[in-house]
């Protein structure tokens, strides 16, 4: 099985592009941000405060998280047997996926099932601990960023697409406060990999960022199969 682990901060497009890339290659494409949104989701619809990790810890027993695949290929988050994946793109759950995503054993009780997905298929795998943590030994790791402003931006737009109404201040702000519980957190916090690509995406298309990605894969690993 090859594995390609993909990681960077909030907003610098690790999941529109990692699912193009994916596609492209004909590999299965895993968001582990997607899981911890539902964790946080699931903290909320529980009423636990997402940065009290005795009651998240407690509460993970009682979770039924699936991942699924729809006819069009796009991953599908499960919670309790309810389809979340709209609820986990909310602003609000952003922040509670980052408090719970630095509690420790948050992130042990997600470690085998991200592992067992790159057992089983060829995956594109994207989120902040990838390649440091959850795939050492991923055959590439991409180290995907770019600009505050920018990815603020990306963010902004991509929220007023899907209808949700938050001023690109307030989206700035959000991102730098992630930034800095991100890079900051005891557990795994966001890093690049020693031996990771870098790659700065500021300024670039989406397009541009896909086909650059693809370009590395293509480098490192000769699987083109689009």
């Amino acid at each position: 099985m090859i594995s390609i682990a993909i990681d960077g901060p909030s907003g610098a497009g690790k999941s529109t592009i990692s699912k193009a890339v994916a596609k492209r290659f004909g590999y299965i494409y895993v968001d582990t941000g997607a899981i911890y949104r539902t964790i946080g989701l699931a903290a909320k619809l529980r009423n636990i405060d997402a940065a009290d990790s005795r009651a998240v810890i407690s509460m993970l027993p009682e979770l039924n998280i699936e991942i699924e695949y729809n006819e069009s290929g796009a991953q599908c988050m499960i919670l309790d047997g309810a389809d979340v994946s709209g609820d986990i793109r909310l602003p609000e759950v952003s922040m509670l996926a980052s408090k719970v995503a630095a509690i420790p054993e948050v992130r042990e009780y997600l470690v085998d099932m991200q592992r067992k997905m790159a057992e089983r298929y060829d995956v594109v795998m994207d989120g902040r601990d990838i390649g440091t943590v959850i795939l050492p030994n991923a055959d590439l790791k991409i180290f995907l960023t770019a600009s505050s402003e920018d990815r603020a931006r990306r963010r902004y737009e991509e929220l007023l697409q899907k209808g949700i109404k938050e001023s690109f201040e307030d989206v700035l702000k959000d991102l730098i406060k992630r930034d800095e519980q991100d890079t900051q957190r005891a557990a795994a916090p966001l890093k690049a990999a020693d031996d990771a690509v870098l790659l700065d995406t500021s300024g670039n298309t989406l397009e541009e960022s896909i086909n650059a990605v693809c370009g590395i894969i293509s480098e490192r690993i000769g699987s083109d199969r689009k």
